[in-house]
Order: C-alpha cells, then structure tokens, then sequence
C-alpha cells in the first residue's frame, strides 16, 4: 500500500456519509452560516445512499383528525416505551417543517383530488399520516435534498473516500483519516465539527433489505474511539422481504390493503395478539385498522411462530408465506404500488396483479447507534451523529415505520446547527497532530493487510460464518444460551480477521480494501449487538428472550451502553427520559 500524502485537507466541518441525513446537514449548514467551509465524505456516489430505496413514506402530522400528542404517542408505545420522550417531542413537533421544505426543495409528494398532501396508513400509527411519493419516496427525498446541496458553494465532496478512523487532539474530535479510493493513499481531513450520517448495519444478518454498503462503519469508528453505542440489541426484522433477495416489499402495500396468507390461505394475523383494539366509529380512523398494520416487531414474531407450527410455505431460500394484492386491482396498484410490481416482475417472475406474492421477514432496521443527545451531540466533543447510525432515541425498541425518512431531515438539521455552534467556537486545527496520526494509519492498514504470506483467513469465510452466527444466535427469538454461542462465535471472528491478507494489493480502486474494512465494522458492530442482547434479560419491542418472555420495566426501563474493551465490551445503562406518557401495554387504536 502506497505511502500517505503528508499535505492535510480541511474543512470547518466534515459530514462522514453522502444520505439523506448527511446532506440535510449540508444544507443545513449553508442556511446557518454559508461562510463555514463543508466537505462530504462518501464512500459511493452520494445519490447511491441507501435512503434512496427507501419506498413507503415519511411521517409528520398533517391532517386535522390528527395531532402532535397521537404521533408522539404511536411512536412511545410503539418503541416499547424504551424511546426518550423529549426527543419525541422534538421530532413530532419539526417534522412537519421539514417536510413541506423538502416540498419547496421539489419532492413530489402525492396529492389527493383536491391538492392536499396525501397520507396513508402505517403500521403502529393509528392515524394516517404517512406523506409519500408514490413508492418511491427515499428516492425523491434523496434527489430532492442532493440537488438543493449542490447549489451550495461552500460544499466539497469526497466521493469514493473511505473514513477509517475519527482523529482525536486535544481531548476532542478534530477530523478523520481516509482511504482515497482512486489512489489507496490514506489523507488526513480536519474538521472542527465531524458529523457522522453512515447508516445501519444490517449487513451483520444474511438476509437484509439494507444496500451492501450498509455495514456499520460510522457506528464502528466511534466505538473505537471511545462513544458508547446505545440500545444495539434492538434490530428491527420488516415482515415482508423477498426470500433469497432481501429486497423490500413496501408495508405501503398492506397500507393500500394487502392481506398476509400462510400455506393455507388463512389470515393468520388473526391468532395472535398484535396489540391492536379497534373502535371502527372513532372518527380519528378514517379507514378501519387491519391486522396487517400492526407493528413490524409483532408480525415478525407471529411468522415464525407459524413457521413453528408448520403452517408456512417452503422454498429453495426457505420457509415463505404469501402476501395478497390481488383485490386491490391493477389500477391502484399501477398508481401507488407500481415499483412494488417492478420488483416482483424483475426479481420473482410474478405479476402481483394476478398472484400471490412470496415474502418472509427480513433484516431491515437498527434501532441502536451512536449514542447521541437531543442536539446530536456525542460524549465526544466535536462529534456528532444522525440519522440510523445514531440513536438520539426516538425508536426506542422498535422503530414504527414512516418515522425514519423524517428522522433523517429533524436530526440531520439539528445535528448541523449542533456542529456550527461547536466550530465557531473551536476555531483551531491541529494539522501536523492529525496528518501524523493519518500516517500512522496508512502504517496500521499496510502491516495488518498487505504482509504477504501473513494471511490465512479469507474475506468471504469470515463474513459467512458471522452472518450465520448472527442469524442463529440473535434472530427474531434468542435465548441465553444462542446468544452466548453468538458473542463466543463473533470474539472469535474477531481473532480470524488478524489473519486476513490480501489478493490485491494494487493502490486505485482497490475494493478487496474496502471490503475488508467493512467487515472489521461488521465485527465491531455485531459485537455490541451480541453482548447488548446477552445482558438485557427480558423481551421488548424487537428484542424477544424466550427465556425472559416478559416486560421487566423494573429492571430494563433503560438504554444499555456498550463500550468498546480490550476484551469484551463494557455494558452500562441509563435512564429513559418520561416526560407525559407513563409506561403501559402496547395498544394500537383506541379502545
């Protein structure tokens, strides 16, 4: 690997991730203050973001029937009551805002026939108030919000630059060393303010919705310096994924009023307690509830309890039932579902019009991340995060769909106001300090991977296995023991990735590079999950112990905090912030 260039490139705040949160916050950036210098660093093309698959829609209130307190309330029971109320608030309270500006910005929200905004329904929310674009909403956001960055002078991007390591002098975070993929030379950025927008990192399961690139590395970099990551034993299965592809099977599709089948063609939704209670003449539910709208966690759960009871399907990428869009008809669902039936002709050779489609849960969410406060702010001066790889918390233990997309927006923006205050009162750069620091990382990556004869692990060996270790260990259902083999199973992962050597060891492009360090945040990132389940003894939201089958508010009200070791990580906890909704069972609907 070639040597680093001693020259440090600098910014008077760094954005590590080119999504819908990162350039919310470059836009926010340029509307606080346009004389602050930004620079994007992105490890693909910013509008290849995995926000642009993003396909339902994105919450805030907007109809008359509904108000702030029924959102913040859907989103407090719907996390399991493990959310931080005041950052719920917060976010129902700008969540409007943000949406009819990224209108003004050209996101082309659907109208009903008298030019209102459109809303539909979504699981968890008992009030329609889910805005969309068709089925394409990520991608009109992320279009929407990358043209209204570019026209920002005061932005430089880094596309196909790869963050490797947080730069800390001075007791705070002054910016990050970098792989530049068309060269190999790892540089030194310096920021007074870094902002962290990488993603998820769904890429720790076999069967995911999220993109490749989705694999923890922001999460992981501050983990290694020091920021504990918050509530990673909660990760959201979404209960309709292709089987063998992983692609998303919008919940906008049971919103218009498709219907889940087991193999024998039974609603079976029916038989289990999604949480819902249903008085069809409330006039706040201008369309009745149905079972196929509870939340994720819920419908995840009763899938494989029928896959227990042999009453799902089988397939060559195993067990399946089916969801029904047929009574919808072609026109509606030519109107509001047309990349849904995309997919299915494209991937599974079938014409939701007129059959059935195959679908299973898959990994779609983490609810954990950095953890951050209100402002976005980390315990790390000088770092901020939003978006999935952060956890403010608003999610608690289990996200309700549609409040995502707006996450990205409320917390991108607040996180850049968060970064602007910080530079403008940090107006120094230590230069030679941290181009030192990037030297020695080019060292750390030159010796650990390019050794010939050194290696005796392979890439691809070690991410199967941890896929698999994941897939049993953590699944939709965990018990002590599966949990313990998975922290056992990823420690030792951990050991093997020592022994990786490279095949290529040219400098431009070289991607086995990259892979590599991806996985090394895969391993990070799933170490936190393992041990974050391991010690959390009770069942909440996405995180179900069969052998601690219930709520234990008494013991677990709290976030659990993982810090990164020499060994296995430190787990702590703290409180959850309870402003006005007291902890209760988990009811959608009013009773």
């Amino acid at each position: 690997m070639g040597s680093s260039d001693s020259t440090c490139l600098s910014h008077d705040i760094l954005i590590v991730g080119g999504g819908g949160a990162g350039l919310r916050a470059a836009i926010a950036i340029g509307e606080e203050n346009p004389d602050l210098t930004v620079g994007v660093i992105s490890k693909i093309y910013p509008m290849r973001s995995h926000t642009v698959s993003a396909e339902g829609g994105a919450a805030a209130v907007i109809q008359s029937s509904d108000s702030h307190d029924h959102h913040c309330y859907d989103t407090i029971s719907g996390a399991d009551w493990l959310a931080d109320q005041d950052a719920v608030e917060t976010f129902v309270e700008e969540a409007p805002r943000e949406l009819l500006q990224l209108e003004h910005w050209g996101c082309p929200w659907s109208r009903n026939p008298d030019g209102t905004v459109a809303v539909r329904p979504f699981g968890g929310m008992k009030i329609e108030r889910t805005w969309y674009a068709s089925d394409k909403t990520g991608f009109h956001m992320l279009h929407s919000l990358f043209q209204t960055a570019i026209q920002y002078d005061n932005v430089t991007r880094y596309d196909e630059w790869f963050a490797t390591k947080l730069l800390i002098e001075d007791g705070r975070c002054q910016g990050v060393a970098a792989v530049e993929l068309g060269t190999g030379q790892v540089r030194a950025i310096g920021g007074k303010g870094v902002i962290m927008t990488t993603g998820g990192a769904g890429r720790i399961f076999p069967f995911t919705t999220n993109a490749a690139v989705k694999t923890g590395d922001g999460m992981a970099l501050a983990y290694r310096a020091g920021v504990a990551l918050k509530d990673m034993e909660f990760v959201q299965y979404h209960p309709t994924g292709l089987p063998g592809t992983g692609i998303l099977i919008t919940e906008a599709s049971r919103g218009e009023g498709g219907v889940l089948l087991n193999k024998n063609g039974e609603r079976y939704l029916a038989n289990y307690d999604l949480g819902e209670a249903v008085d069809v003449n409330d006039e706040r539910h201008p369309v009745k509830r149905t079972m196929e709208l509870g939340p994720r966690d819920r419908l995840s759960q009763a899938f494989e309890l029928e896959r227990q009871k042999g009453n799902t399907l089988q397939g060559e990428y195993g067990d399946y039932v089916h969801l029904d869009l047929r009574h919808i008809g072609e026109k509606k669902i030519n109107k509001k579902l047309p990349f849904v039936r995309e997919l299915c002709q494209n991937y599974v050779g079938i014409d939701p019009v007129h059959e059935l489609i195959p679908v299973r849960p898959v990994i779609h969410y983490m609810m954990g991340g950095i953890d951050t406060d209100l402002q976005a702010a980390t315990s790390l001066p000088g770092l901020f995060a939003a978006g999935e790889c952060a956890c403010v918390s608003i999610n608690g233990a289990n996200r309700l769909g549609s409040n995502s997309l707006t996450e990205l927006l409320v917390f991108g923006a607040r996180a850049a106001r968060s970064a602007v205050r910080f530079a403008e009162q940090n107006s120094t750069i230590n230069k030679q300090a941290i181009t030192a620091q990037a030297t020695q990382e080019q060292t750390r990556i030159r010796e650990q991977f390019f050794q010939p004869g050194k290696g005796t692990e392979t890439i691809a060996s070690i991410r199967v296995d941890l896929n698999r270790a994941l897939e049993q260990g953590a699944g939709i259902y965990r018990t002590e023991e599966s949990l313990q083999t998975a922290c056992d199973q990823v420690r030792e992962l951990k050991e093997r990735y020592k022994s990786v050597e490279l095949a290529d060891h040219s400098l431009t492009f070289n991607t086995e590079l990259i892979a590599v360090l991806e996985l090394g945040s895969l391993l990070d990132v799933a170490e936190a999950v393992t041990h974050s389940a391991l010690q959390r003894r009770e069942s909440r939201g996405s995180h179900q112990r069969s052998d601690h089958a219930e709520r234990d508010d008494e013991q677990f009200l709290k976030h659990s905090l993982a810090y990164q070791t020499d060994g296995n990580p430190r787990i702590e906890y703290s409180d959850v912030s309870i402003t006005r909704w007291p902890p209760g069972d988990r009811v959608y609907g009013s009773k």
